[in-house]
């Protein structure tokens, strides 16, 4: 496969199942302007890999604002006075929704322009019979967990459904839309069929994982792993001396071989646990900040999935030789 220009832009063909990389006429990224009347619709979206979904399937046919920065905790990310600025320019917003950036949304439905709407991919994508209720997100606080998009085909289903209410809202360009899709749909299930089969290289007995945060339930689902726990509770706090006793204790007589942290949410409760548990201690796992700088051809949604595969698989005794070949870089056309 050819190496990336640049961003990564992608020309899509005929058939849409291939694409030849072109050098990008813009620096594109997730931060277009919002502003004057170009025809194209503006579009503004919240954590980074609904970012990086939304602009494989809009590409240069919408101006794309992301909200909450890299990096940040988007369950209590507070908005900034310039992102009303942005949200009531927006034609479109799309969330995640099942209460996953609530004060966002909230300030989108207080500047919402006339005729604009606000579309949460989460809803598209289960229904609440397949909620997934954990340490982080107990069932009695009535918020299911909301990271959908760690479980591949989901972040397919949000894809598809972009493609659905772009076009709806844009018909001119819905064959470019579909176009998109068809070349990232390709992408992505590629990537959930690499994932899927370096899993099965992991030794049974160490398909498990505790995270410095409960963001792997449905991937943990659909990929045939267990959470054991999160050292996170449902309010952020740090968690109680008992119920860490509990986790190294958990980690030691089920012969767990490392444990995952995050280098944008350090915690040393975990790498306490690590330590006392004999486990190796890895802190560079992430849910929704992708690797590199913002404009590297890796600072995607599947950039990040193929990051903590590299990091996940081969620490529970794994290998990724089945994720061999699969490239990070957008696809979309120009």
């Amino acid at each position: 496969m050819a190496a990336p220009i640049g961003l990564g832009l992608y020309r899509v063909s005929v058939t849409a199942q291939e694409a030849t990389p072109i050098a990008p006429s813009s620096s594109l990224g997730w931060t277009d302007s919002s502003e004057g009347d170009n025809g194209k619709p503006n579009v503004a979206t919240t954590v980074a890999p609904i970012s990086s979904i939304v602009r494989n399937v809009g590409g240069t046919r919408i101006d794309l604002r992301g909200i909450v920065p890299d990096g940040t905790n988007s369950h209590t990310f507070e908005p900034a006075p310039s992102d009303a600025q942005i949200l009531a320019l927006a034609d479109l917003v799309i969330i995640n929704g099942l209460q996953l950036e609530q004060p966002t949304m909230e300030l989108a439905e207080a500047n919402q322009k006339q005729g604009a709407e606000i579309y949460s991919l989460g809803d598209q994508t289960i229904t609440p019979d397949e909620y997934a209720y954990d340490f982080s997100f107990p069932k009695e606080d009535g918020k299911p967990n909301p990271h959908l998009w760690v479980n591949v085909p989901f972040a397919l289903r949000y894809a598809e459904a972009t493609e659905a209410k772009l076009s709806q809202r844009n018909p001119t360009n819905a064959e470019y839309f579909k176009q998109n899709l068809a070349a990232y749909s390709a992408l992505l299930n590629r990537l959930d069929e690499g994932i899927m089969a370096a899993v099965q290289t992991i030794p049974e007995r160490n398909r498990k994982l505790l995270t410095y945060h409960d963001s792997y339930a449905y991937f943990a689902r659909h990929y045939g792993m267990t959470v054991i726990g999160a050292v996170q509770p449902s309010d952020f706090s740090e968690p109680s001396a008992r119920e860490v006793a509990e986790l190294i204790e958990q980690v030691k007589a089920e012969h767990i071989p490392a444990v995952f942290g995050s280098e944008v949410f350090p915690s040393d409760v975990l790498e306490q646990i690590a330590e006392e548990a004999g486990a190796v201690y890895i802190d560079q796992l992430r849910d929704d900040d992708p690797p590199g700088e913002p404009g590297a051809p890796e600072h995607t949604y599947v950039g990040m999935m193929l990051k903590n595969m590299s990091l996940m698989v081969p620490a529970l005794g794994g290998n990724v030789g089945a994720l061999a070949g699969i490239e990070p870089w957008d696809r979309y056309a120009v």
